[in-house]
């Protein structure tokens, strides 16, 4: 009778400890990790990267969700941690605003305000991501934050030298349009050059798993968002991941003559929490060596 009742209380000790245990994973999973911001450095080293362009750093941010959990502290604090690092660019690839926030004109400046902080020698990109697409005033909120609206569309990037960059764009595919479509303007700029034209080239899109559907791809570096690398991870993989990403999730992939990096994302969607996936924004610094 004793060892029954001592078998008893230990599984009800072990039921504690286990109700405790998952009660303190929940509250850092939604009090704690969403609020902390990391940062993630690469090194890329291609040959197509001309010397002018050794050095050259970028700064990806992404999925900031604005008005969910990223709120003014949040963004404070990622502006100084950009700032710190001193980047060429700054490219921010969809979700500025989360969908459930509502805008008002007060927000808007808001929002515009805060980007307008970031820093960056040579420029500031923004596409759109699916949560973006609901506002009318997010055009507006990236051009009065200092950024280039590179949706569907491509710019060149001068350094110290004749040799130039090109950084292009596609909007969110929420709007059904194909990639191929989205960035035909652009392919036929880079076809109409051979000697003279940009020798390293960018892509900003939002969902990554839309670039196998490209069936041109003349770029060599893609950045993209959207996964948040399934905000609610295990130690080894994502539990769920939304559509767009099922592919293309973690930090990095080569794909032939490109390479892709994901970012984690900056804020959450659809539920306030994270668990072993801090929000992070990349570095990347361009080498030819």
């Amino acid at each position: 009778m004793a060892k029954k009742k001592k078998k008893k209380f230990k599984i009800i000790k072990l039921i504690i400890k286990t109700i405790f245990l998952i009660g303190l994973i929940a509250a850092y999973s939604y009090y704690i990790e969403p609020k902390l911001i990391t940062v993630h450095e690469y090194k890329i080293s291609n040959e197509n990267i001309t010397d002018n362009f050794k050095g050259f750093k970028i700064a990806h941010i992404s999925d900031i969700h604005y008005g969910r959990v990223f709120n003014k502290k949040q963004m404070e604090k990622l502006i100084n941690k950009i700032n710190e690092q001193k980047p060429d660019i700054v490219v921010l690839t969809g979700d500025l605003i989360d969908k459930d926030t509502k805008i008002t004109i007060k927000i808007s400046e808001e929002i515009s305000k805060y980007l307008n902080k970031i820093e960056a020698t040579a420029g500031k990109y923004a596409i759109s991501g699916d949560h973006d697409l609901k506002f009318d005033e997010w055009e507006n909120i990236i051009k009065n934050g200092g950024f280039t609206n590179l949706n569907n569309t491509y710019d060149t990037i001068y350094k110290e030298g004749y040799s130039n960059m090109l950084i292009a764009g596609t909007s969110t595919f929420k709007d059904k349009q194909s990639i191929n479509d989205k960035l035909k303007t652009t392919i036929e700029y880079i076809n109409s050059f051979e000697k003279d034209g940009p020798i390293y080239k960018i892509l900003l899109m939002h969902e990554p798993d839309y670039i196998d559907d490209l069936t041109d791809n003349k770029f060599d570096l893609i950045l993209a968002g959207h996964s948040h690398g399934g905000q609610v991870r295990t130690p080894f993989c994502p539990i769920i991941v939304p559509n767009g990403s099922k592919k293309y999730y973690n930090s990095h992939y080569k794909l032939e003559n490109s390479d892709l990096y994901v970012s984690n994302g900056l804020g959450v969607s659809n539920y306030n929490f994270r668990l072993f996936n801090t929000p992070s924004y990349n570095i990347y610094r361009l080498t030819n060596k």
